[in-house]
């Protein structure tokens, strides 16, 4: 019945936003009261579709980069970090770090917040991989930061291997951006897929202004709360929004978010106890033949670019 009423009644969900701004707006005097209802209509917002696992995303089936090597992709993984508010005590949390996971329809499938800013990606990662009851969606793309494992697939790592599409902007000549190798070529294609969630981050970020101020507003429960509130509304916007100019913006090849504060790159050895060495030579191995796949697509389809 909850799921109805929001999906009919858009005043409702404007008040909702209005109050969780905190923006004046007649019949909204209770901030908390209106944060813990939409809270109890997250678990129906931010979850995968009920066929996700079934169907190549549309984002990928239409675009001729990433079909058919990346077709069994769901979304992507990634971090970001908040400022938070808490007692003197409690050091750990001068920030506030949360996993999230978005599908390519620019809609979050998955969020875990509240862990301390000095919790490392891949702790979070590898914690969610041990809490059945998260419902923790696979298989996705992952950054850097995380391990390569059968499900998450992770890019190329090494001090002279290229990831992030910054990075291959770089240089005054075209020789010196070009991709080089298989290796490079997998990344950048990767780093473009991985984007996704970027500018998911991006567009949520700027629409709730709110979140940059909760750690002198809140305390650090409703914080937490709030981020995912929020999430569930930005979601909300993307399923039943006619026409939304961030969301618009952001689907334009043209769009580059600034890398804000994300998680780390840095992959924490021996922290995922999950992983085997046969699941490092599987994923090693796909891969390798999806590498190999853009190569070949690339020498015999003159269309094909990166």
């Amino acid at each position: 019945m909850a799921s109805y009423m929001l999906s009919h009644c858009w005043f409702t969900f404007v008040i909702i936003v209005k109050c969780l701004q905190g923006i004046e707006f007649p019949g909204c005097d209770n901030f908390h009261t209106v944060l813990e209802a939409v809270l109890k209509l997250s678990a129906d917002i931010i979850k995968p579709d009920a066929n996700y696992n079934d169907d190549v995303p549309e984002y990928i089936l239409n675009n001729p980069r990433y079909y058919p090597m990346f077709k069994d992709c769901i979304g992507a993984i990634d971090g970001t970090h908040f400022r938070a508010s808490v007692p003197q005590k409690d050091e750990g949390y001068a920030t506030q770090n949360i996993m999230v996971v978005c599908d390519f329809n620019m809609c979050f499938t998955f969020v875990w917040a509240g862990w301390e800013g000095t919790a490392h990606d891949t702790r979070i990662f590898n914690k969610a991989l041990h809490r059945p009851d998260l419902n923790f969606p696979y298989p996705t793309v992952v950054d850097a930061g995380y391990p390569n494992m059968r499900g998450y697939l992770a890019p190329y790592k090494g001090t002279n291997i290229r990831y992030h599409l910054p990075d291959f902007q770089r240089g005054h000549t075209t020789a010196i951006r070009e991709t080089r190798g298989p290796k490079e070529k997998f990344n950048y294609l990767h780093s473009s897929l991985q984007n996704i969630i970027e500018r998911n981050f991006g567009v949520w970020k700027a629409r709730w202004a709110l979140l940059r101020d909760m750690h002198v507003n809140y305390k650090y429960k409703n914080q937490v709360k709030i981020m995912i509130a929020s999430m569930a509304i930005h979601n909300y916007i993307r399923k039943v929004g006619r026409f939304d100019e961030a969301f618009n913006r952001a689907q334009q090849e043209s769009y580059n978010p600034v890398r804000g504060d994300t998680g780390s790159d840095v992959y924490e050895e021996g922290s995922s106890t999950r992983r085997t060495s046969e699941d490092d030579l599987y994923m090693a191995a796909i891969r390798d033949i999806i590498a190999q796949d853009i190569i070949t697509l690339r020498r015999v389809c003159k269309t094909f670019t990166i």
